[in-house]
């Protein structure tokens, strides 16, 4: 049987330390096992215990003074008291030492395991989470892989506002800028204490669902408020309580709604859908939005306040095309990622030529397109360096694209330009920007969504 964990076992009771042992071997420990103090703690830190048991009263030294040792040198074994003491006061005062636990003598062998595997499996937890968190911080500093200044300013601002708690913050940027992997990089700051993992991050997008289902998610419903209303429903305002709400594209967001939410952020309580009671709520609120919302503030379609009580404190995540020096380590970050996802290690890198291509592209799409062109080269491609040739055609086109004028019409350039590549392209483009929804893909070219199922037909795209 495969050990569980390392168990020390210190009383001065041969008889009883004979019977646990028997009793947990059994259930696969590995044990030790002391009847004498005499240096015992060298004994326990060389040998490195997940779990000490210990007689509080010995002859010769008190398991007190042996637990304060313990702690005093830093050894991580957790401790569990044996006492005689039916009061357990001074079990209860081991505890406030840092042990975690007591048991009454006399005790069965059963109640022993059960207290032993609770400690086990808490530890295994912790450890779990350590781990975890420490995965979800390496990842996520890699995901903010850049060396240009915008990139060395925008994570000094990040830190700022995370280590300052600021309670809203709006992030702007193009679609595939990373708006999300900034939001939670402040969420991990915000929140980066031993229990950060048990901080919520929700998140929404504000453009995907009908207002009065939104209004729903965000802030719950009660009982019989509509038709559809068959039960209390708890909003994501209330299931972030005491961590961050993220508010994916603020800008679609319909002007009733809008008012709502400033009434939210203002007053910091909410209401749900048919209810009467305020609830308050603890929470980080993130926004973001790919449309200028000054311009939406100008036009009507994004209420002033809102704008103003977002934009104390903003970020504005630069696009792809104006940090090119970045272009490179993002390149081979991904593939790094990638050639080991897809079992590709022969993949070593990019040519100097592949990577002038790369440097040199418009990326309408940004970080995101990247990413998904690396992905997909290492997926068709069995090659040990990167060409040229390996790039799909419509990323190397994209440094001929057309060139816009002043009055906003479009100059063709001395080289010529092909009108299908180019309309392949701006397709592309639309549906990047629209995140692959063709509806409003079909919106941002002005044609019917018809028509553009038939363009997607016409160039093989899926």
């Amino acid at each position: 049987m495969k050990n569980k964990a390392k168990v020390f076992l210190l009383d001065d009771d041969g008889l009883i330390v004979s019977v646990l042992s028997r009793a947990l071997k059994k259930e696969g420990y590995e044990v030790r096992e002391e009847t004498e103090t005499d240096d015992v703690v060298n004994k326990i830190k060389s040998w490195d215990p997940d779990l000490l048991l210990l007689d509080i009263s010995m002859p010769g030294r008190d398991g007190i003074d042996i637990l304060k040792e313990i702690r005093g040198r830093e050894i991580q074994t957790q401790v569990v008291m044996l006492t005689a003491d039916d009061t357990a006061e001074t079990a209860v005062k081991a505890m406030k030492l840092g042990a975690v636990d007591y048991l009454t003598k006399p005790f069965n062998t059963d109640e022993v395991k059960i207290v032993l595997s609770r400690i086990i499996e808490k530890e295994n937890l912790k450890r779990e989470v350590k781990y975890l968190r420490k995965a979800y911080s390496e990842v996520f500093d890699r995901e903010l892989v850049g060396e240009s200044r915008a990139i060395k300013e925008l994570k000094k601002k990040v830190e700022k506002i995370a280590l300052a708690g600021v309670s809203t913050v709006l992030l702007t940027g193009e679609s595939g800028t990373g708006k999300e992997v900034v939001a939670r990089q402040i969420h991990r700051l915000m929140f980066g204490t031993d229990d950060s993992w048990r901080a919520p991050f929700v998140s929404i997008n504000c453009a995907a669902m009908p207002e009065s289902l939104l209004e729903s998610e965000l802030f719950g419903h009660e009982k019989g408020s509509f038709t559809d209303a068959k039960s209390d429903k708890v909003g994501l305002f209330e299931d972030a309580k005491g961590g961050s709400i993220l508010l994916d594209e603020i800008g679609d967001m319909k002007p009733d709604l809008q008012a709502k939410l400033l009434r939210v952020l203002e007053e910091r309580t909410i209401r749900r859908v048919g209810g009467k009671s305020e609830i308050p709520i603890d929470v980080t609120v993130l926004a973001t939005s790919n449309r200028n919302l000054s311009q939406a503030v100008e036009k009507g379609d994004f209420r002033r306040d809102l704008f103003f009580r977002l934009n104390t404190f903003y970020l504005h995540i630069v696009p792809l095309r104006e940090r090119q020096e970045d272009i490179p380590l993002l390149a081979e970050h991904f593939l790094s990622h990638f050639a080991a996802k897809y079992n590709k290690p022969m993949i070593r890198g990019f040519s100097p030529e592949a990577e002038k291509v790369l440097v040199n592209s418009n990326w309408p799409g940004n970080v995101r397109e990247l990413k998904n062109l690396v992905e997909r080269i290492v997926v068709l491609e069995n090659v040990e360096e990167i060409l040229p040739e390996h790039i799909p055609s419509w990323i190397s086109r994209s440094t001929m694209r057309a060139e816009q004028s002043s009055n906003g019409s479009f100059v063709l350039p001395d080289s010529g330009i092909s009108l299908d590549e180019l309309e392949k392209d701006l397709i592309l483009q639309a549906l990047e920007k629209a995140d692959n929804n063709k509806t409003q893909a079909a919106k941002l070219l002005n044609i019917s969504y018809d028509s553009l199922r038939y363009q997607l037909k016409k160039f093989g795209i899926q």
